[in-house]
């Protein structure tokens, strides 16, 4: 059984921080958190990205800053075909890697405010990406430790300027959780993570957390603000929904490859929370897509 791992993380050569570019191997990493602030850019690659409890689709070009002991992994869309292409740089810091109150200094009180927001997760948008990139990709090349140092901290600043992203948990589920909670709870959501697609054991959830099932339940609601069987359900109905509009799969497939063992069950889970048909909203976004493709030839 996967848990949440905790990463033990050592810049080499003398730096501050750590930078790395990693080929499918970044992919193949458990559901993990450490007490580094990370910034990921995803070169190549499609599939699920998971922050805290939030799930959503990457591809190429994602821009993801996470804060301190944030659960997460990003998982290919085709695992089993190993020659997809996929890399990603990825860059590692400590909070007071510049000393414990350099960022409290005025000039970096924009970059304290992201590391503040980056708590929740912050996934960085199209024309972001794009500067960014830039700026990454001269960092791969610098040799000089630093110019390196400055580069990281310009990136960070054009980050801390950008009002172009989405805060990705955003009821801070995992921001606002105190050590001991995360502790606790995070393997339990690497437990979800790993198996929501398949029979979840509420015994099992309980074990990991080392409580009763009864305790357990109450606890999971109160630090998660949901029930854990809802919590299933929200990752099922994610998984399903990105699905209905990124494949022609019959529904009664997509039913069962998210982890409802009934169709007529998913149907009405479905309902009640898209308040429409998984057919119908399908068929939806099919039209929005012609209307779209029409407004662009026009």
């Amino acid at each position: 059984m996967i848990k949440a791992s905790f990463e033990i993380i050592q810049p080499a050569n003398g730096q501050s921080f750590l930078y790395r570019k990693f080929d499918r191997s970044a992919f193949e990493a458990p559901y993990h958190f450490h007490p580094e602030y990370e910034l990921t850019y995803i070169i190549q690659g499609t599939g699920k990205r998971y922050v805290g409890s939030h799930m959503s689709d990457f591809t190429a070009g994602d821009l993801v800053l996470l804060g301190p002991n944030l659960p997460h992994c990003w998982k290919l869309e085709k695992e089993e075909d190993s020659q997809t292409n996929a890399s990603a740089i990825v860059i590692q810091f400590d909070g007071a890697f510049l000393g414990d109150d350099f960022f409290d200094k005025n000039e970096m009180q924009l970059i304290k405010k992201l590391f503040q927001k980056s708590g929740c997760g912050i996934c960085f948008k199209s024309v972001t990406q794009v500067v960014v990139d830039k700026n990454l990709e001269a960092l791969s090349k610098e040799k000089n430790n630093f110019r390196m140092l400055m580069g990281l901290l310009e990136i960070l600043q054009k980050l801390a300027i950008s009002n172009d992203y989405v805060l990705l948990d955003q009821n801070k589920s995992v921001a606002e959780r105190t050590p001991a909670e995360q502790e606790r709870i995070n393997p339990v959501y690497a437990y979800l993570v790993e198996n929501f697609r398949n029979p979840v054991s509420l015994d099992v959830a309980a074990g990991i957390a080392n409580m009763t099932t009864n305790a357990f339940c109450k606890y999971f609601k109160k630090i998660t603000r949901k029930t854990f069987m809802e919590t299933i359900i929200e990752y099922r109905l994610n998984y399903a929904i990105q699905q209905l509009v990124q494949t022609d799969k019959p529904i009664s497939d997509i039913s069962y490859e998210s982890g409802f063992g009934d169709v007529s069950h998913f149907y009405k889970m479905f309902k009640q929370k898209m308040h429409i048909s998984p057919l119908n909203y399908r068929k939806k976004f099919m039209l929005s897509l012609e209307d779209e493709a029409v407004i662009g030839v026009a």
